[in-house]
């Protein structure tokens, strides 16, 4: 196949060896398999973000750290310099997030190396070691839903120990490899502690997640695990031992109108681009 410029440059640099096929093309990104030796991995290579709204962005990018002063002052203006390194901090938000959470311990992509807009990582394989597929690909027992569930919990507690909230779990980003799940695409992560979107995140995070397996497993579509693990985070009690119940009994507080209008723009973006995928798949 012709070799895409980004990935020749690689090849020049003795980082990858040739390119195997394309795996995926999305808003984003284009994914390829490649090969390193007699290892197969995967290089992900992010696209001009044209596509993301404003407001979307400030949600996922409120205070994240930039390298210097100078970068900050750009990006608030919106010069072209500016805008250039917005976009590299937003690229390379995933490869942080994946080493911060790789030493974790979290079901993640393995990074191997940045470079030029290019994540070079490992290939999530199924048991055939081929590509894994990705959730809403594969038909699950309702046995399986419920324990393919509570793994994806403890990767998201395991997530949000670490100080990180995925911003965009659904069953299109995550890949069911020969040993379970694996996480994947995180350039939307957002800290924990300093992003007030934090737990809106969160919640839809596992709000997705019970839709999508309570589909396979109706009696999880009545659990609450997201505000249990949000409360016990915010409690200091939080582990990725800690033993959830998925009931949540919230005290009566004043209405968040402007969250509530939030989410209900969030689920209109989210069924836009879920039938996008579908389209796409």
């Amino acid at each position: 196949m012709k070799v895409p410029p980004r990935l020749q440059s690689l090849i020049e640099e003795g980082m990858i060896d040739s390119v195997v096929r394309q795996l995926m093309s999305g808003k984003e990104a284009m994914v390829y398999v490649v090969r390193c030796g007699d290892e197969a991995r995967c290089a992900k290579i992010y696209k001009e973000a044209t596509h993301r709204s404003f407001r979307q962005a400030v949600d996922y990018t409120e205070n994240r750290k930039t390298k210097n002063t100078r970068q900050a002052r750009a990006m608030a203006k919106g010069t072209r310099f500016g805008r250039q390194a917005q976009e590299a901090a937003w690229q390379s938000a995933e490869v942080d997030a994946l080493y911060r959470l790789a030493a974790a311990g979290v079901r993640v992509p393995r990074p191997y190396n940045f470079l030029d807009g290019v994540l070079l990582m490992e290939m999530v394989a199924d048991a055939n070691g081929e590509a894994a597929p990705r959730l809403n690909d594969v038909v699950f027992t309702a046995e399986e839903a419920r324990a393919h569930h509570l793994t994806l919990l403890t990767e998201v507690v395991r997530m949000l120990c670490a100080g990180v909230v995925h911003g965009d779990l659904s069953e299109f980003n995550i890949l069911l490899a020969h040993d379970g799940p694996v996480i994947i695409d995180l350039p939307q992560a957002v800290d924990a502690a300093g992003n007030n979107h934090a737990k809106r995140m969160l919640l839809r995070d596992v709000e997705n997640l019970r839709n999508f397996f309570g589909g396979f497993a109706p009696d999880l579509l009545s659990s609450h695990y997201g505000p249990e693990i949000w409360a016990l985070y915010e409690q200091g009690g939080l582990t990725p031992e800690t033993p959830l119940t998925g009931r949540f009994d919230g005290a009566a507080g004043p209405v968040d109108l402007g969250g509530v209008l939030r989410e209900i723009d969030d689920a209109r973006d989210e069924e836009t681009m879920r039938r996008l995928r579908m389209q796409q798949g």
